[in-house]
């Protein structure tokens, strides 16, 4: 459709890698005009958490829109909030002995997190922010001070402030401790960091390259914040919602941070909604001093109580999504030990993972190899170097292996020039899924 050269501005950027026009989406494939079938390990940049329409949560959002349901309430008080607030209170805040409010934002994960910074600006009356290196948190200016691209940064077009970056897990090598460095800094009236407010970070930092701080990492990290009066936010914006195999990414660190940020996958089924959660000590705010038109998506509201009814009732697709990730682990780890580990690394945690390809260059050939399969797949990292895997969490086990199967055809078609198929794998060894 030549609508979109006349009139769409040239910030597109998917559209560039996946020159289609999409009609149709279901589960774990997405369509184009042409009725060409394409499975999906973009998922809306983790939008897509439990696929494109899923039924459960389509049959629920076309009963409350037959019912004449509220569809835009600001932040009045609603029974489809209220049935989610409870539902979320019930089934995700209680099992986990968390005691968090909830504030609604306007509906992006940078929305949330412009409310997080600014409320703990105010609640300590420091400016400060610790951010870390290769970390993402959004393109509004206070959320994109405390993101480490310098291509996203460099569009600002204003001095972005307010921040001091330290670096990641890993950044330094494994055998440097850098919550080390931060006590040290904070420590320290001459180190030039100011006390900061808060420390924000990413378990799993997905578009800085995949890196996954370690359990301990993150329980260091929670202490030096204590220690020095420091407010942790999690930005659980990508990794949240059971993409590394529990609900909240931090789980497995056993920490409890002082605010956590959610989007994406919070409303189950792609409508825009997003909120912070934090300690009701926090809870500072004077009525309407941070508010935004659309904090109250109700359609979103009544899709995400049936997510969390549906699937976070109890333990066991957390326990399907740490199987599926397992697999995943094996078997990227087996297309980097045949290609050689010079070449490329495996990384990730639980659904969210990676194949690190050294240059951007190799990544974006395999990715486009694929899209010429029929896998959509995206890239990450600072030089868009890491093949990023975020297909549905819900996607069935043989269309997980056939879309790694594609990943590997398009590695080896890169290194080597062959178009062979692939050799089988099948490392599942549990009962699959039914479909």
């Amino acid at each position: 459709m030549k609508i979109f050269e006349q009139i769409e501005s040239e910030v597109q950027s998917y559209a560039r890698s996946f020159p289609r026009v999409f009609h149709r989406a279901k589960g774990e494939f997405l369509y184009d005009e042409d009725g060409n079938e394409y499975l999906d390990f973009l998922a809306g940049a983790g939008t897509l958490n439990y696929g494109h329409n899923n039924p459960l949560f389509k049959a629920k959002l076309l009963e409350y829109i037959d019912n004449d349901g509220i569809t835009h309430g600001l932040d009045m008080h609603t029974r489809a909030k209220g049935n989610f607030l409870e539902a979320f209170n019930e089934n995700i805040l209680k099992p986990r002995g968390l005691d968090y409010v909830m504030q609604f934002t306007g509906p992006t994960g940078t929305n949330a997190v412009e409310a997080a910074l600014k409320l703990a600006r105010n609640v300590t009356g420091r400016e400060n922010v610790i951010s870390f290196t290769n970390g993402f948190h959004g393109v509004t200016l206070g959320a994109l001070a405390a993101t480490g691209n310098s291509h996203h940064r460099g569009a600002s077009g204003v001095c972005l402030n307010g921040t001091s970056r330290l670096p990641y897990d890993g950044y330094l090598g494994q055998d440097f401790d850098t919550t080390a460095y931060l006590d040290k800094v904070l420590s320290d009236s001459s180190s030039g960091v100011d006390k900061p407010a808060a420390a924000i970070v990413e378990t799993v930092q997905g578009e800085g390259g995949i890196n996954v701080a370690s359990a301990q990492w993150l329980r260091n990290l929670a202490e030096v914040c204590k220690k020095h009066g420091v407010l942790l936010i999690v930005d659980d914006i990508q990794a949240g919602c059971g993409r590394t195999g529990t609900y909240f990414s931090f789980e497995e660190a056993g920490i409890e941070p002082d605010m956590v940020t959610l989007s994406k996958s919070l409303g189950g089924y792609g409508l825009p909604f997003a909120v912070v959660l934090f300690r009701p000590e926090l809870d500072h705010w004077k009525p309407g001093e941070h508010n935004g038109t659309f904090r109250g998506n109700n359609f979103a509201f009544v899709t995400a109580q049936a997510a969390i009814d549906h699937y976070w009732s109890d333990d066991a697709f957390s326990r399907e999504i740490l199987r599926k990730g397992e697999y995943m682990t094996r078997r990227l780890e087996a297309i980097v030990e045949q290609h050689g580990e010079g070449n490329f690394t495996a990384r990730g945690r639980g659904m969210f993972q990676g194949i690190n390809c050294v240059n951007g260059d190799i990544a974006a050939s395999i990715t486009s190899r694929a899209f010429t399969k029929g896998l959509i797949i995206e890239t990450s990292g600072a030089e868009d170097h890491v093949v990023k895997f975020l297909c549905p969490l819900v996607i069935s086990d043989d269309n997980l292996k056939k879309g790694i199967d594609i990943v590997e055809q398009a590695i080896r078609e890169t290194c080597a020039g062959e178009d062979s198929i692939p050799e089988e794998f099948d490392y599942f060894e549990t009962p699959r899924l039914a479909s």
